[in-house]
């Protein structure tokens, strides 16, 4: 998502590279501790039926933080959620930022530059336009997801391609200090070639990583599973997530326990993030559907400097990645010829 638009030169008279700074947001930096790398072997249980109670965890994960994402402007018209990568969860390794986006026409993200992470954009509902200054343009309508490593620079616009209200969901990943600066690239998947599965009233569309058996086309450079899980009442989830690998929940649709059998139920807009574990149970107690996104991925445990829309490993690179698009080099060379159409 555009956190604030960029212009190429300013007619200030302080440096152009200093007024571009100045308009981007806040630096952001932080620093992990090691994360362990055992793995689980567990496979997904899902069930309506009492019988399946138990938790098959050896170390189940609780819920250790829970955040309310508030509305908030953001773009040219647009209104975000923004969960992380706010005053609430700066970031969660390798997690920089989720928003939850509304923008109706003529409102949306015009012309902005990223450099040093991914994207993933999930349709929920409606369609939005993406072109860069590559000469890429394509389209993603509801359910679709268009998964973009920005890597050494893109410049790139995202807007509304259908009347009325368009909803859908970014996630940034960051990428690690070995990776920031190879050359961008896209997959894109269709709703209808997005794998998915169904068991005992717990349905899962499977962006990235494995459940059910059933496994994701989508290769992560960063190590991450992301899933869209829907729940019929009475229903139950018991979802494996490897060990040291951070993880969340961001509920988009109704109210369900989380964690622990006993905790109280937590309910849409609220971002979940789940303490060390091999798994996550969840239980579906309500009489409405219960829908959820479930991500976790592998820490980098690097230093993380964040200028808006630019993320790496120090401040000498951000300045660096500012005087590239600004110059328009080191991939940045189509930005000051490029617009949106």
């Amino acid at each position: 998502m555009l956190r604030q638009h960029l212009p190429l030169f300013s007619s200030s008279s302080y440096s152009p590279i200093y007024m571009a700074l100045s308009r981007l947001t806040r630096q952001n930096s932080h620093r992990l501790p090691p994360a362990s790398t055992k793995t689980s072997s567990r496979t997904i249980m899902s069930s309506s039926s009492p019988s399946a109670a138990s938790v098959p965890f050896e170390s189940p994960r609780k819920v250790v933080k829970k955040v309310l994402s508030l509305s908030q402007s953001e773009g040219d018209g647009a209104t975000v959620r923004r969960s992380i990568g706010g005053h609430e969860l700066r970031n969660l390794d390798p997690f920089l930022l989720l928003d939850e986006f509304s923008v109706s026409k003529p409102g949306g993200f015009p012309d902005h530059p990223h450099r040093g992470f991914e994207t993933v954009t999930y349709m929920l509902h409606g369609a939005f336009t993406h072109q860069d200054f590559s000469g890429r343009k394509g389209t993603i309508r509801t359910g679709d997801v268009q998964w973009m490593t920005a890597g050494r620079g893109i410049v790139h616009s995202e807007m509304p391609a259908s009347n009325g209200v368009q909803k859908g969901l970014q996630l940034w990943i960051n990428l690690a200090s070995k990776d920031k600066m190879i050359e961008p690239r896209y997959q894109e998947l269709k709703s209808k070639d997005i794998s998915q599965a169904e068991k005992h009233g717990v349905k899962v569309r499977i962006i990235a990583g494995e459940a059910f058996g059933v496994r994701s086309p989508v290769y992560t450079r960063t190590p991450t599973m992301y899933m869209d899980f829907t729940m019929q009442p009475g229903s139950q989830l018991h979802q494996p997530i490897l060990e040291g690998w951070n993880a969340f929940v961001y509920i988009i649709e109704g109210e369900g326990v989380f964690g622990r059998e006993g905790d109280v139920a937590a309910s849409a807009h609220h971002c979940l993030v789940l303490g060390a574990g091999d798994g996550l149970s969840v239980w579906n107690r309500s009489g409405a559907l219960l829908r959820f996104v479930l991500a976790a991925g592998q820490p980098l445990n690097e230093p993380v400097v964040q200028q808006g829309l630019f993320v790496m490993n120090s401040r000498a690179q951000i300045q660096q990645a500012m005087q590239d698009y600004y110059y328009g080099r080191n991939g940045f060379e189509k930005a000051s010829q490029w617009s949106s159409a």
